[in-house]
């Protein structure tokens, strides 16, 4: 992605030198990290995700010991139990092995999509007033300088107070 920008913007400058000579360009750049600690509702959205993070590793703390004490059960008894019995208790700790490994990656996949849920319209919000801020003050160009896709910043304006002012932020 980096280097597509990068050779997008060499060949923008390499061909389009002279257009952009006769073109005033104005950039801006803003620290997208900090605009999202800053925003309404990112902290409601956080301390739900966190909630949902605590009640699944809660489950998944009492599969593990579920698991624990059967492996533990089995061990203890092994050498008593009839092959067929202990091929049995073999099968139900792999199962409940495959269990927790399933819980695992669907828990994942889960929180996933909750942050993608819960965060989305915080990030359209901030989006959109970049965007506003962008047409309201002629900018040709507003790069993210929290995610390291800035490459020069002389020339460039911080929009951060134009997109508080914007959202209503202090």
């Amino acid at each position: 992605m980096k280097k597509g920008f990068i050779v997008v913007l060499v060949a923008l400058l390499a061909l389009g030198g002279s257009a952009m000579a006769q073109k005033n360009i104005k950039l801006g750049h803003i620290n997208s990290n900090d605009l999202m600690q800053i925003m309404p509702g990112r902290d409601t959205a956080m301390a739900l995700l966190q909630k949902e993070v605590e009640d699944l590793q809660a489950e998944m703390e009492a599969m593990k010991k579920e698991y624990e004490t059967q492996v533990n059960n089995y061990l203890a008894k092994k050498d008593q139990l009839s092959e067929l019995i202990r091929k049995s208790k073999e099968s139900d700790i792999q199962k409940m092995a495959e269990r927790i490994e399933t819980f695992q990656t669907n828990a994942q996949k889960l929180l996933e999509d909750r942050q993608e849920e819960l965060l989305k319209p915080i990030v359209d919000r901030a989006k959109a007033a970049i965007e506003e801020v962008g047409k309201e003050n002629g900018y040709t160009y507003i790069f993210d300088a929290g995610v390291g896709t800035l490459l020069y910043s002389q020339d460039s304006d911080d929009i951060m107070p134009l997109v508080k002012k914007k959202l209503g932020l202090k």
